[in-house]
């Protein structure tokens, strides 16, 4: 998975390519835990995102956790088959989805 990230301010997003699992979560973890700090708006881009798997909802969770305490996180472009998995976990009902 590739991760692409743009700072701007107190602004981050995080723009995924690939698949979010098990092997390739904990490099999203890494980035979230190392680039949130002062950040008021997180967006995550899931534009060229083909996979998400519990170990990926797992991150996504943590960082929605994370940035309910200091701004707001969105994430976007998402696919029909991944907002399919937001749907059936609940996770549509956690995260802003747009």
């Amino acid at each position: 998975m590739l991760i692409n990230k743009t700072a701007n301010a107190d602004e981050l997003t995080i723009a995924l390519d690939g698949r979010l699992d098990t092997s390739t979560a904990p490099q999203l973890e890494a980035e979230v835990n190392s680039s949130l700090a002062g950040v008021k708006k997180f967006v995550i881009d899931m534009d060229k995102l083909v996979y998400v798997s519990s170990a990926g909802l797992r991150v996504l969770l943590k960082a929605q956790k994370i940035m309910n305490k200091q701004g707001s996180m969105t994430i976007k472009n998402v696919s029909a088959e991944i907002k399919e998995i937001f749907e059936v976990t609940g996770f549509d009902e956690l995260l802003n989805i747009e």
